[in-house]
């Protein structure tokens, strides 16, 4: 059996490796290494498969963040809600910008924002709401949607880890996550579900005018040379990524389809385990699993992460402490912020490998680890 590994970019690129190759090359004879014919070619692809007007490359997915909220032209001291519960990316731009972080609650079900916490949450303060796509599920975006609509406030959909996600409205009006609020966000770090062979990372609006702003915020503010009309950032994502990423795009569906496949078969094994709750597929959002997540019930997940880790059997805690919690946001006083859901996930919280190289043997071998575990407890 192959070894196990959390993310297999490796055999993944082998499999695709004579058109990554070319392509890379035909970036190196055109020299055309920044904002070339590459990149040009990315976004278009990328806003098709998306069905959004434009998509905005960048250097990375933090970035992406970073400049949707400075694109907005929110002031210092405004107030920007998001989860706790999540990569601390989302939420350290926030302070980044002088911003104030508000953090909700998630649902406990499908890990994502809860409309009702929002609701309670809104102040006049509130100028920006930041949905959180975790582990590859959409959050429940007709609700936030109709909140922030009503008063009158901005979406920026964190999609770092849904990309090529379907989310269904109530009047069977289908959207990929990222393209619903004002503006969507993404990462195409190397073990997102479209993955570069480095960092990068893209935003995604259908507003014209913010698509200049972001583009112009993306490239030191500039959109003629040398004439800097807002402050900005140097930002972008280079040709060699974008070529790669073009190849990958058109297997992003196929890659999630495994995806699934393996997650189907991990919910098959852990059926019967009374202290596992396997992922739940919501009815409005299809699941792309950029994380396949258990909740351990029985207060036993550190035990299990030991256990897995002495069958050389690879898992992660995504994520041990939450944004409220974070020494980062001690001068916001977050410390005090009453989630016991959020609390409550980081201790029962374990992401078990999912990628597309896993074969059958390593998949039972994995389910079989985790359920000795239990066994051996019973």
């Amino acid at each position: 059996m192959r070894a196990l590994q959390m993310v297999d970019t490796k055999t993944q690129y082998g499999h695709i490796k004579e058109e990554v190759d070319q392509a890379v090359l035909e970036v190196m004879n055109s020299s055309a290494f920044i904002n070339g014919p590459a990149v040009r070619d990315f976004a278009t692809q990328l806003a098709e498969y998306l069905s959004v007007k434009h998509v905005i490359p960048c250097a990375n997915g933090t970035d992406a963040l970073q400049i949707a909220l400075m694109a907005l032209d929110l002031q210092p001291g405004d107030e920007v809600i998001t989860p706790s519960f999540t990569y601390i990316a989302t939420t350290e731009v926030i302070a980044l910008l002088h911003l104030k972080p508000v953090f909700v609650e998630v649902d406990p079900r499908h890990f994502c924002m809860d409309p009702v916490a929002l609701e309670k949450a809104i102040t006049p303060k509130t100028k920006a709401i930041v949905p959180v796509h975790l582990y590859g599920q959409a959050s429940p975006m007709q609700e936030i949607l109709s909140i922030a609509a009503r008063h009158g406030i901005a979406v920026v959909e964190d999609n770092a880890q849904a990309i090529g996600c379907d989310y269904t409205f109530s009047n069977g009006e289908k959207k990929k996550t990222g393209t619903m609020g004002a503006i969507g966000c993404t990462s195409f770090y190397p073990s997102k579900n479209l993955g570069a062979f480095g960092d990068g990372g893209a935003l995604f609006t259908n507003d014209d005018l913010l698509a200049a702003r972001i583009q112009m915020i993306a490239n030191h503010g500039q959109s003629k040379r040398y004439y800097h009309d807002v402050v900005g950032c140097n930002s972008r994502l280079d040709s060699i990524q974008a070529a790669i990423l073009s190849i990958k795009l058109r297997r992003l569906d196929q890659y999630n389809r495994s995806r699934k496949e393996v997650a189907d078969f991990y919910d098959r094994a852990f059926a019967d385990c009374a202290s596992l709750l396997t992922p739940l597929r919501s009815s409005f959002s299809t699941h792309v699993f950029h994380q396949y997540t258990l909740r351990v019930t029985d207060g036993s997940r550190d035990d299990l992460a030991t256990f897995l880790a002495s069958r050389q059997v690879p898992c992660m805690i995504y994520y041990p402490v939450p944004g409220h919690r974070q020494k980062m946001f001690d001068a916001f006083q977050t410390s005090a912020t009453d989630l016991p859901v959020t609390d409550l996930l980081t201790e029962q919280v374990i992401s078990l490998p999912i990628h597309t190289e896993l074969d059958q043997e390593q998949l039972a071998f994995i389910s079989n680890a985790v359920l000795d575990f239990f066994k051996r407890g019973a």
